[in-house]
């Protein structure tokens, strides 16, 4: 299915905002008003990177879920609190994983690095 909107597409007009604040904004002050700038590229970065796969993303982790026999987060969490996988934390932590490390990828990909 094509983009139903025109061009610049959401992920453009991200990467051209954060780019501005980036090479324009950031070198051009200092202080308080430096920092905020900071964060609010650090903040469109994120959006960037959350918005690459959303569907992928969704899709693994609904079949993580699964997995676990759990339609979506709360239903995970309630058998959790209820005792359904006492005693087998590491299936639990194994299957999320790759959910945990997605979620850390899109805040900040840093926190990864080795």
């Amino acid at each position: 299915m094509g983009n139903p909107h025109d061009a610049p597409t959401a992920e453009q007009l991200l990467a051209a905002v954060r780019e501005w604040l980036e090479n324009d904004v950031m070198p051009a002050v200092s202080g308080r008003l430096q920092f905020h700038s900071r964060v609010a590229s650090n903040i469109l970065a994120m959006v960037e990177r959350e918005l690459a796969d959303p569907a992928g993303d969704a899709a693994a982790h609904a079949e993580r879920l699964a997995s676990l026999g759990a339609v979506d987060d709360a239903a995970l969490a309630a058998a959790v609190r209820g005792g359904r996988f006492d005693g087998e934390l590491a299936r639990v932590l194994d299957a999320l994983e790759p959910s945990i490390r997605r979620k850390v990828e899109v805040a900040n990909p840093r926190w990864l690095a080795d």
